[in-house]
């Protein structure tokens, strides 16, 4: 009991924001990076070639060897191309590429922006306020845009750069989309529960 009771102190809560804040910074630097890395041509994929198969290819570089390369991303979709009639991958491809990778992170970059506000009010001892469960509202509904949209935005780029490519790629997604869409829910019910204690304040102010 005294543990939690601990963990529950103020002092302890305004750390602990302190500390998500900075969290939310670093993630917001890594989905960045990792989209400059994308849009560098340095997204892994499945690459099927005249030559042989290569696991963990990428744009960039002509020798596919996954051990001659570092600073790589990963969409966490099954990513399959496969080279044109010269045994080349179009540069519509690498946009196509680069496009779906921009599609998931740009809204996740604008989710934990809001989610570090919230942690920033908290450490400020602003809890119970209305700017609080925007910010909570808006991370929940771009929550739920990547897990419910975003795999068909993929699927539509996919589409169209096949259209316009001599290359050819194919991508299964959505695999993550429960659990972002569990998440989501959650920060958009949590953001009710705020704006509603807002409003219950505000008439026990007035009542009295």
């Amino acid at each position: 009991m005294r543990f939690l009771q601990k963990l529950t102190n103020e002092r302890f809560a305004k750390s602990a924001a302190q500390f998500m804040k900075f969290v939310c910074y670093f993630v917001i630097c890594f989905y960045v990076l990792c989209t400059a890395l994308s849009f560098m041509g340095r997204q892994t994929f499945f690459l099927h070639a005249k030559t042989g198969s290569s696991e963990r290819a990428i744009y960039a570089e002509e020798n596919h060897n996954p051990h001659s390369r570092s600073m790589t991303v990963h969409m966490g979709d099954d990513i399959h191309v496969w080279t044109n009639n010269n045994d080349q991958i179009d540069l519509t491809i690498q946009i196509g590429l680069s496009l779906m990778y921009a599609v998931n992170t740009v809204p996740m970059i604008f989710a934990f922006w809001f989610l570090s506000r919230v942690f920033s009010n908290i450490r400020k001892g602003k809890i119970f306020t209305e700017q609080n469960a925007f910010y909570l509202l808006y991370y929940g509904l771009l929550q739920f845009l990547v897990a419910v949209f975003v795999p068909f935005i993929k699927l539509l780029i996919c589409w169209l750069t096949n259209l316009v490519s001599d290359s050819r790629m194919s991508i299964s997604t959505g695999q993550s989309m429960f659990s972002t869409l569990i998440s989501s829910i959650a920060f958009i019910v949590a953001a009710y529960i705020i704006h509603y204690g807002v409003h219950l304040q505000d008439e026990v102010d007035h009542t009295l």
